[in-house]
């Protein structure tokens, strides 16, 4: 197991190691000895306990709510130390998830729920300047999206790269002229558009792809930039662009921008000192007539920025009805307690209550549920947990049904539709002055086991299963 260093155990001890080697009482020496030997047996154990326990136990796996811990699949290689955005081809029975710790996607079969393969090729985990923690805008991998046997993630050299699943290895890539990563996507229904975010340039944009659908994997253009008017999202303010959704009743791609200018006038947006207190928007695209500069909505056009209310939103999926279900978070709007719905054609909204702070977000068809990965959820009154993490689980009308603890780190979330399978990383558990930052949601004080160890039966991380009530009827 990676960075368990057996010498935490040993901070109620005095002196610079477990036992004196100066002592020159033999009596003393002997029962130092001893000591030694109790203390490092049970150091074992505990590795054991750590290394090897049951899977889904603790506050991550309730016995009340409706969807059930079901399996925790570990990931070989080095701990998950980081990762990022994750997706399911339910027709080739496969979960991809954005893994950095292992410089590649890992693939989980959904079938069987094991663990395949990691397709490497990827930047892998950055750390900042000062080597404190990750390096989120030059890590990589990033946002991933499939179709057929092709694969696209986007990589923290702002490169987007092809993944051949049927040859297991990447066949493409094409620079989008950024210096930072290439972020979260979305396709068309037939595969033949891409929509790529660089979120961390300044200002943000999205590349538009043209690509091959799922057979020749290599076949793409050089893209097509877009970005957003600099009086909606102005430069210097470190601004963003975030998850794309794709809808094909309106044929438009749907994009989350966090923050933007005068939403609602005089607002904060970045140019203050203070909290910000600007709401955020969604970028509309028309993949079929796209612009270099998407400026303020165009009802005519169905393309532009729409003012979003009480929302600084990350994630983005469409649910029944041209419904979009938005990652709010108060990352991006503090103070912000709600999860957004808002109809594609019709702009009408309703704010969904308890449950906050996601970045990917999920519609599964299958059972008719969103799901939210929300590490910035707000921790509940009374909660003795360390952190407010959870997975949301909000049915198709907009109404919340419940909320189950995860890792500090666990943000990301995508669901097999046809199995009714609900797949959620789990970042690995560490100390709190680890870099990377591990899981901190301990469930009785530091130092405790976490909700993401008691989950996995490890403190290495790893894939949360959960079941959905309804059964999936779909291929087995």
């Amino acid at each position: 197991m990676k960075r368990f260093d057996l010498n935490l155990l040993f901070s109620g001890v005095k002196g610079n190691s477990p036992i004196s080697s100066r002592s020159t009482d033999a009596l003393s020496h002997t029962a130092c000895s001893i000591l030694t030997v109790a203390v490092w047996f049970a150091a074992l154990l505990v590795f054991t306990a750590v290394s090897a326990g049951a899977q889904c136990q603790g506050p991550g796996a309730p016995a009340t709510t409706e969807t059930k811990c079901l399996k925790a699949i570990p990931i070989p290689g080095n701990p998950l130390e980081s990762f990022d955005i994750s997706w399911v081809n339910p027709d080739r029975a496969e979960y991809y998830l954005a893994d950095r710790a292992n410089s590649g996607v890992d693939v989980i079969d959904t079938r069987h729920l094991v663990f395949r393969k990691t397709i490497g090729g990827f930047v892998g985990i950055k750390l900042n300047t000062a080597g404190t923690a990750v390096d989120n805008n030059h890590s990589g991998p990033d946002g991933v999206v499939s179709r057929g046997k092709c694969l696209y993630a986007g990589d923290g050299d702002s490169t987007l790269k092809v993944i051949d699943l049927d040859q297991g290895k990447i066949v493409a890539a094409r620079n989008t002229g950024g210096t930072t990563r290439l972020d979260e996507m979305a396709l068309t229904a037939d595969g033949q558009k891409l929509l790529a975010a660089n979120n961390a340039e300044d200002p943000p944009f999205v590349t538009l792809f043209t690509v091959s659908g799922d057979e020749d994997c290599d076949s793409i253009d050089g893209g097509f930039k877009i970005t957003v008017d600099l009086s909606i999202i102005p430069s210097g303010s470190g601004l963003s662009i975030e998850q794309p959704a794709w809808d094909s009743g309106t044929k438009r791609f749907y994009t989350s921008i966090p923050v933007i200018v005068e939403n609602p006038p005089g607002c904060n947006h970045g140019q203050l000192m203070g909290p910000i207190t600007c709401n955020g928007g969604l970028l509309v695209t028309d993949p079929n007539a796209p612009t270099s500069i998407e400026g303020a909505y165009d009802p005519v056009k169905n393309t532009g920025v729409i003012k979003l209310n009480a929302c600084g939103p990350n994630g983005a999926t469409l649910g029944v009805h041209d419904n979009l279900l938005l990652g709010c978070t108060p990352a991006n709007l503090p103070g912000s307690t709600t999860t957004l719905v808002i109809n594609a054609t019709n702009h009408n909204y309703a704010n969904i209550g308890g449950v906050t702070g996601s970045d990917e977000v999920w519609f599964n068809s299958g059972d008719g549920r969103y799901y939210t990965g929300s590490s910035a959820a707000l921790k509940s009154a009374g909660s003795l947990l360390g952190r407010g993490s959870v997975l949301g689980v909000i049915d198709g009308t907009s109404v919340l049904i419940e909320t189950i603890p995860q890792s500090s780190g666990s943000h990301s979330v995508a669901a097999d539709s046809e199995r009714n399978l609900i797949f959620v990383p789990q970042v690995y558990t560490s100390s709190s002055t680890a870099v990377p930052l591990g899981d901190q949601n301990f469930t009785a004080g530091p130092g405790s086991s976490t909700v993401g160890q008691l989950i996995c039966g490890t403190a290495n991380g790893c894939i949360a299963v959960y079941a959905s009530p309804i059964k999936g009827e779909g291929k087995k």
